[in-house]
Formats: structure tokens, sequence, C-alpha cells
């Protein structure tokens, strides 16, 4: 008897103990909830020779930068579909194995060209997905529209599933639907509760529409539920915070980073935890709040563990915020400098607005505002490039925001504030509009 996913596809194990383990691992990596290391653990142990439980295995190391660890599962992987693996099988573990090893152009396209195929193939769909996907990393300015066409083209082939609801109605809130990406998500969220990603793209949805005090409550209600150790504890935490700047109280959110995010207290993998704990301090900053030096200490050493050296956008502009804020001047010069390289050999995929934006956070924490908005402004509709959030992104334009009202460009900044407050509502952005009245 042939053994299948959740998703009706045929598996090449004859073990239903792996095929369930499998289905298990799966829907883990889905919810984002802890588990699936320890489901494709137990998959493999049931059936050492099947390699779609090794290429998924790999995915998990890979989500936690164990680099030695997935390269180990990814060529055991590949070794053992070559031999027995049927033709989507390969396609799937080839596809997942070239994100991991770099390549993520090459794995964006045999990912579209799979599931033209193969649909239903949920692991593979999720990859262009997210705000860490490989849509949102390519450097192109119109992801938010890519996720959203990708989704709606594969949408027949997955109904009312829990999972595919939350990553459509994720996509239609990013890309500015807001109202229908909140229902679709509420809808998913509800046939699945154990599901952070649910809960992660609901707290987006109720940034975007101005509901914060929906997203304190949705958040304090469910996030006990969730294990520290899941993927997305800290960062669901992160957004708590966000709540509370949004109502100025800075000493709360400096509470909830200090538990729950910092350095010390999560489990998040690097690419989370620097960009939360450097973004969050760095709007306190710009926003006037104290900031403890010993944070950005934490931060400081953290991030540069983590990412010692240029590659990953989104963690170079990071990266950037924290030498900046530390006074890291020579790391900071390193890290444009490498951006620059990268940029003139064809290698920066986001472009010029990369190191400008490091460029421009240099000048506001050195106190050149003028420089800062001559640097930052020019580059304000390419900021999309670097891939992450609108909530995420949204640190950039406060900064440029800040060292408008800073260098006496109050006409500028009441404009920004106006567009800002036109796309959704903000307690925080009303609260700057009426200090920029005159």
């Amino acid at each position: 008897m042939t053994c299948h996913d959740r998703y009706g596809l045929p598996l090449s194990t004859t073990s239903d103990d792996a095929a369930s383990h499998y289905r298990e691992g799966i829907d883990y990596v889905l919810a984002a909830w802890p588990g699936a290391g320890e489901a494709f653990d137990a998959a493999i142990a049931a059936d050492p020779d099947f390699a779609l439980a090794h290429i998924a295995r790999a995915r998990v190391h890979f989500f936690y930068a164990e680099a030695q660890a997935a390269r180990a599962c990814v060529g055991k992987a590949r070794e053992l579909v070559t031999r027995k693996g049927t033709e989507r099988e390969q396609s799937h573990v080839e596809t997942l194995a070239l994100g991991m090893e770099g390549q993520p152009v090459k794995s964006l396209a045999n990912a579209l060209a799979h599931l033209d195929r193969w649909p239903r193939d949920a692991l593979i769909l999720s990859l262009p997905l997210g705000a860490f996907g490989l849509y949102a990393f390519s450097g192109m300015a119109d992801h938010d529209q890519a996720r959203v066409d990708l989704c709606e083209k594969h949408a027949p082939h997955y109904s009312d599933d829990w999972w595919f609801l939350t990553y459509l109605g994720w996509s239609l809130t990013e890309n500015n639907d807001v109202r229908r990406g909140r229902a679709l998500t509420e809808q998913g969220f509800e046939k699945r509760r154990a599901n952070a990603n649910a809960a992660h793209a609901l707290a987006h949805a109720m940034f975007e529409d101005g509901s914060t005090a929906d997203a304190e409550a949705m958040i304090a209600g469910w996030l006990p539920g969730y294990d520290r150790a899941g993927i997305l504890h800290g960062h669901i935490s992160w957004h708590q915070a966000l709540a509370a700047l949004e109502h100025g109280d800075a000493a709360r959110a400096l509470a909830i980073y200090s538990d729950r995010i910092q350095p010390k207290v999560t489990t998040a993998p690097p690419i989370n935890s620097v960009t939360d704990t450097a973004s969050l301090m760095w709007r306190m900053m710009v926003e006037g709040h104290p900031v403890p030096a010993d944070a950005w200490r934490d931060v400081a050493a953290h991030a540069e563990r983590s990412f010692p050296n240029a590659g990953v956008t989104f963690a170079d502009v990071h990266m950037a915020l924290v030498a900046a804020a530390t006074g890291n001047a020579s790391g900071l010069e390193q890290r444009i400098g490498a951006l620059e390289k990268r940029l003139g050999e064809g290698k920066l995929a986001a472009g010029a607005v990369v190191p400008a934006i490091c460029r421009a956070v240099r000048a506001f924490a050195g106190g050149d505002y003028a420089d800062c908005v001559r640097t930052l402004e020019p580059m304000a509709n390419e900021v999309v490039r670097i891939g992450g959030s609108h909530a995420q992104r949204e640190m950039i334009e406060d900064t440029l925001l800040m060292a408008l009202m800073k260098c006496g460009e109050a006409g500028k900044a009441r404009a920004l504030l106006d567009r800002r407050l036109h796309r959704r509502p903000s307690l925080r952005d009303a609260r700057w509009r009426q200090a920029v009245v005159t």
C-alpha cells in the first residue's frame, strides 16, 4: 500500500510509521510549531532510506543556521532520492537543497516550475512565501504582489486548508488588501490554533488596520500556549512590544524585550533574533526613548557572532543599525564597503538601496540629519527590496521621518505622516502628526 503526505502526494516509503511522523513534522514546519526536528528524526528512524524525511530535517537545521548538520542531511537526501525517489521527490529535494546551498534564484525557478506540475506540494509552495521567503529576499520591488499572484494561482488546489488560508491571508495583508487578508487569516487560525504562522499573520493584519487593542488581546491570550522554543515566540513578542510603543509605553516595550526577546533569553534563529532585537532598540532610540547601554552591547555581541560578513541583505541592514547605534564606525565602514563591492559585482539583488540605508543610519546616529535625509529620501520607494514585512521595514521610514523633523523639514514630515495615516491608522503617527502641526 502506497503511503501519502497530508496533501495526497505519494511518498517513497513503505513504513506507515515513517509516513505518519513525516506528515506530523511537515505540519509542525507549516505551523512554525516546536517538534518538527524530532518528528523527522522519528521518520528517519522508522525508514532510514526515506529521502524526503532527510531533506525536511535539513530544512529545520537550516532554519537554525546549523549549517554542517543541514549539509549532511542534504547530501543524504540527494543520494537516496536518486536511487529510489519519484520524479516529484527528486525535484522536491533539489529545490529545497538549492535554497539551502545559497542558490536562491535557482531554487525559486525550480519551485515555480515544480508547483506547475505538483501544486499541492505545500512545503515547496511555502518557499517563495513569507517575510523571509524566496520572493521577499529576491530583491524584487513587487514581491508583495508576486506572493498574492502565486497563492491565487494555486488556490483551487487547497480549498480551505488551514495552512494555505494563513499564507494567502498574510500575502493579501502585505499587498494592502488588509480587510480580506485579515478575514482569511482568521479563518485559518480558527481551523488550527496551534499555528504560530497564523498568530503571526494575524498580528500583522492588526498592525496594518490599526487594531492595536485586538493585537494585544490576541497575543496575550495565545502566546502562553506557545512554547518558548517555538521559532516565532520572540518575534510575536516583538509585535506585542510594537503595540506598547503605539501607546507610547516604552517601559512596557522594554520589559517585553527583557523577558522574551533579548539575546540572552530567546531561542530564535539568528535571522529572527538579530533583526528583532536590533530593530526594536533602534525604534526606541529614534523615538527618543532611553535604551540601556548594556542592551545595545548584548545585541552587538550577538549580531557580530551571527552575521560577521555581509551577504544576507535583510540582516546587513540590521547590522548597520547595531554598528551605528554602538559607535562601531570601523565595523559599519567594513559592512558598507562589502556591500558596495557586491553591488559592483552584480551580487546585490536588492541594489543600491542597501548601502544607502546603511549610510543613512550612520548619518542619523551621528546627528547629521540633513545627510540622512539626502541619502534616504531618494531611495524611499526602493526600501521594499530588502525583504521582510511592512512592519519590519517601517523603521527605515521612521528614521527618515525623524530626520526630517530634526533638520527642520516640517512640511515634508507632515506629508509623509499624512500618507502613512491614509494607509493605516496609527496612534503613534497621530501623535507625531500633532507635533508637526506648525
